[in-house]
């Protein structure tokens, strides 16, 4: 063998020691993450441009600073990290014990340190996830007249203990989901006297009608008395994603014999 060809042997052979190294602890256990890359992923991690806050890693769950947000299981696969119960992809560029860079579902590499303050520690000082109500009870009460008679509308508005999981992406990519209380909605209708319609409303009603992706995430915000007309009275009826511009409005019409018909007016 030549002189040449022994020193870019020798080159090829240093390179690929090199990466190896780089890439200690993300190829043991028969080239899965394993012990070590679980072990050097601990801690509370810091976007390096931002200097922002990312998330908190402690034994197989990801904590957000968003008090709002659900823990997160992960794993790391050979070179993956994988968030959530679906399995959510992120491949990794690099980790060392105080270095994780990965790259997010928008092809960006998010570089993240090792937070070494003990102050980072306060960000996750509410260990239990906040659910947020939308709303609180409301009562809306409203008297229409319609060719010499006389109705009478009543709406209230229920905050529940049912939760709904909002998923959505933090500023780094990182999918995330928060969690709200939904609502349930009754509405009674009075002819007079007489007891025309009464019911409480819950989302489960608008599977025919809205997306199952869309309802799973969304909850039932409002009801609101729009008109009166010849086909009986109508209310406004919104579903919506919180925190998203994102509604469904549809018509639930009461007809003067006291029958309720749905039908979708806008997304």
């Amino acid at each position: 063998m030549s002189r040449i060809s022994t020193i870019m042997l020798l080159a090829v052979s240093l390179l690929a020691t090199s990466c190896h190294q780089e890439r200690a602890g993300l190829q043991t256990d028969g080239g899965r993450g394993g012990d070590k890359a679980k072990k050097m992923f601990q801690g509370i991690w810091i976007d390096m441009d931002s200097e922002n806050i990312v998330f908190k890693v402690e034994g197989d769950s990801i904590f957000y600073p968003d008090n709002t947000a659900l823990p997160a299981v992960y794993k790391i696969v050979a070179d993956t990290l994988i968030i959530g119960n679906k399995g959510l992809r992120y491949p990794i560029r690099k980790q060392t014990d105080n270095a994780f860079w990965f790259t997010n579902p928008a092809g960006e590499t998010i570089r993240l340190k090792k937070g070494d303050n003990s102050n980072n520690e306060l960000a996750f000082a509410d260990d239990k996830p906040q659910v947020l109500t939308l709303a609180s009870v409301l009562k809306k009460d409203t008297v229409v007249m319609y060719e010499g008679e006389r109705y009478h509308c009543y709406v209230a508005i229920n905050p529940t203990k049912y939760k709904v999981v909002r998923k959505s992406f933090n500023d780094d990519g990182v999918e995330i989901s928060n969690i709200y209380y939904d609502n349930i909605i009754h509405v009674s209708v009075f002819h007079g006297a007489e007891k025309l319609y009464s019911r409480d409303f819950r989302k489960s009603m608008f599977a025919k009608f809205v997306p199952k992706n869309f309802l799973s995430q969304a909850v039932l915000n409002d009801i609101d008395y729009n008109k009166t007309d010849k086909d009986g009275i109508h209310f406004n009826v919104t579903l919506c994603i919180p925190d998203v511009a994102s509604c469904y409005l549809l018509d639930a019409n009461i007809s003067f014999a006291g029958k309720m018909t749905l039908e979708v007016k806008e997304y």
